[in-house]
């Protein structure tokens, strides 16, 4: 159950506006955006270290961003970011075999070396304590430019915040990010936990 209940109309018309960029972006409006609406300040700030990790002109795929992003909310226990990410990688057209197969990214044929570094990054750093080595920036730097680990550490640290924020206030998973969970990673493999209910 919603620690804090989402707002289910926009506080203004900025925000409103915000909203229809959302829908476009994820196909729906995520309810962690509703309840954030509450401090519109916090919401702005999000929106706007969104767009640069998204950014058009940015060097790492977007899709495989997805994939980084999962495998942080994965590390940190965010069943409700994993569904997100889940939902935003399909919306950018990342492969539904590939997107499945994640869990298995360390053996997966679907998964290149550099991705593996990249995602074997994104595991350590979301951790609590942070744990990752020389080894982690060795392997990274044999397929990754330096602005490209930028890029992908300024991924995994945003969704620091959004894994802290959405966790904390059991934020209640939307139907359509359930049922992509579901449906790609399977319920043996997911499950919405404390982020079930309607929000």
């Amino acid at each position: 159950m919603a620690r804090i209940a989402p707002l289910a109309t926009p506080v203004n018309a900025e925000i409103e506006k915000a909203f229809e960029g959302l829908k476009r972006h994820l196909g729906f409006v995520p309810n962690s955006v509703l309840i954030l609406q509450r401090r519109p300040q916090i919401l702005f700030a999000l929106g706007q270290m969104l767009a640069a990790c998204w950014a058009p002109d940015s060097t790492v795929d977007a899709g495989f961003k997805r994939l980084v992003s999962y495998m942080a909310s994965h590390a940190a226990g965010c069943q409700y970011c994993v569904a997100h990410q889940v939902s935003g990688a399909l919306h950018l057209d990342v492969e539904e075999q590939k997107l499945a197969a994640i869990w298995d990214y360390e053996r997966s044929p679907l998964y290149s070396d550099k991705e593996r570094a990249a995602l074997d990054y994104a595991r350590a750093a979301a951790c609590v304590p942070n744990e990752v080595t020389d080894a982690h920036f060795d392997r990274l730097k044999a397929h990754w430019t330096d602005d490209e680990i930028v890029e992908l550490t300024g991924v995994i640290s945003l969704f620091g915040f959004l894994n802290r924020f959405n966790d904390s206030l059991a934020t209640p998973l939307e139907p359509e990010a359930i049922t992509d969970a579901e449906r790609i990673l399977g319920r043996t493999r997911w499950s919405p936990g404390k982020h079930a209910g309607a929000g």
